[in-house]
């Protein structure tokens, strides 16, 4: 078996991820290079009973590769991609996702999920919480584009997953009905092996090696910054253009991303770069793939001044590279500004990942707008899903984000929406998580985890509290 890294310089390096979470801590390190070396590993730590978190880009906002104790096993040097094919490639889980979708699109294709960290994140990371992005709005989350997954059990032993290999049927079953929305919670309510390892969060196996599913490239993409006088003006375009969209993908105005921006995104684009037309208190970021001779400039400006009125002559389109320098600062100014401020304010932000069906978006709407802090709001508006993002300036402050948190969460629950659209559960959502499925599916959930891992080795403390093991991690 490898030697496991023990040296604390080392191990120091991988005991944070991109939710700041305090007081992770673990004994030993191991980089294994192939599946077989993952197997000897993972038997190892069942042998033992020694926790084992899996690590990769440790882009998880949620906590989820930060490790409380036990060995830390990171895919970085599972790096290959092995196989581009015309419809299918196959590559190791720790590819970054970002550098294997321009290897695949240079060569005409497309892998579309595009979570924000694409370029940071790797596959297997991607897979294991189900990632989604701007794009799923067209293509939905990673989970379609997934034909097979290699993974290694919590026993050692290495399997091939299609969605033609049933459960088990020794194996508990979750039977919970999912919520009808964009999510990543919870063990999928499934038949097949396949699904059931998309969206673990390396809870019930190591992912090694994908099959994906590729789809044509567009001839080119264009990029929409549209203005609009208020929110509702804004909503009941994305509402015209998803309509139209889910009734012919082939649509002249059929989007593959509706991404919102508050007035308060509008103001941190004009305070940075400038630009901003007088009168708009609300913006959209869309892109549409152009193919073939369809007339998407005529149908856009055409249904833009139908919801925009005379905003409409200031909506901003990436035809030429000015246009694109341009709308990329302007989309870069929110997230600079917003890092700005939270090294300015010495405080963590609490951003939300809550989406809701439609009928319940202008509630949640108003919900999100009533947040008692200081806020900006943007994110994927075709899924009703967007990232509330609160910037708490003392420890006070930071304290009622994160109630006011909970609340949200809790509201969202109830208007039959979830805890997690993209990011997963991790640690930090256990609590929300239990709430959202309810005690029944939760004791399913535990029966699944406790007979394919019996020491509770694989992720503990990601989605499910492990038995009889203290944390100090903070939950939202």
């Amino acid at each position: 078996m490898l030697d496991p890294i023990t040296d604390p310089g080392v191990l120091q390096g991988y005991l944070t991820d991109a939710s700041n979470l305090a007081g992770g801590h673990a004994e030993a390190l191991v980089r294994p290079r192939t599946t077989q070396e993952v197997c000897e590993v993972v038997h190892h730590c069942q042998q033992r009973g020694i926790a084992l978190t899996i690590t990769a880009g440790r882009t998880s906002t949620t906590g989820a590769a930060v490790p409380f104790g036990g060995w830390l096993l990171s895919t970085e040097h599972l790096d290959q991609v092995e196989h581009l094919g015309e419809d299918r490639a196959i590559a190791q889980a720790g590819v970054r996702l970002g550098a294997l979708q321009d290897e695949i699109e240079a060569r005409g294709r497309l892998f579309p999920p595009d979570p924000t960290s694409r370029y940071d994140c790797t596959l297997g990371a991607a897979i294991a919480c189900n990632a989604s992005g701007a794009r799923s709005f067209r293509y939905g989350p990673t989970r379609p584009w997934i034909e097979a997954l290699e993974v290694v059990l919590p026993t050692g032993q290495a399997i091939w997953a299609t969605r033609n290999d049933p459960i088990p049927a020794d194996w508990p079953r979750p039977s919970w009905t999912e919520p009808p929305v964009k999510t990543a919670a919870g063990y999928a309510p499934t038949a097949n092996l396949l699904d059931l390892f998309i969206g673990h969060e390396g809870t019930l196996g190591v992912i090694t090696r994908a099959e994906l599913r590729l789809t044509i490239r567009p001839d080119a993409v264009l990029g929409v910054l549209a203005w609009f006088a208020d929110r509702a003006q804004a909503v009941r375009f994305m509402e015209h253009a998803r309509r139209r969209l889910r009734e012919d993908p082939t649509d002249p105005l059929s989007p593959r991303c509706i991404e919102y921006l508050d007035h308060h995104c509008v103001q941190l684009i004009q305070e940075r770069v400038g630009g901003v037309p007088e009168g708009a208190g609300a913006a959209l970021f869309c892109e549409q793939e152009v193919v073939g001779e369809a007339e998407h400039l005529e149908a856009w400006f055409e249904a833009l001044s139908d919801f925009s009125g005379p905003l409409a002559a200031d909506t901003l389109i990436t035809e030429d590279e000015p246009s694109r320098r341009r709308l990329h600062a302007m989309r870069h100014a929110i997230p600079a500004g917003i890092n700005e401020r939270v090294v300015r304010n010495g405080m963590p932000k609490v951003g939300t990942d809550l989406a809701v069906p439609d009928a319940a978006l202008h509630t949640m709407f108003e919900a999100y707008e009533a947040c008692p802090l200081p806020h900006l709001i943007f994110g994927h508006l075709g899924d009703n899903h967007l990232h509330c993002n609160v910037l708490p300036t003392t420890a006070a402050e930071l304290e009622l984000a994160r109630r006011w948190y909970r609340e949200l969460s809790e509201r969202a629950i109830a208007l039959g929406g979830t805890i997690s659209a993209e990011h997963g559960v991790g640690k930090l959502k256990r609590e929300l998580l239990a709430q959202q499925v309810g005690e029944a599916t939760l004791l399913e959930f535990q029966a699944l985890k406790r007979h394919l891992d019996p020491a509770w080795i694989l992720g503990r403390g990601n989605l499910l509290s492990p038995p009889d093991v203290a944390f100090s991690e903070r939950s939202l």
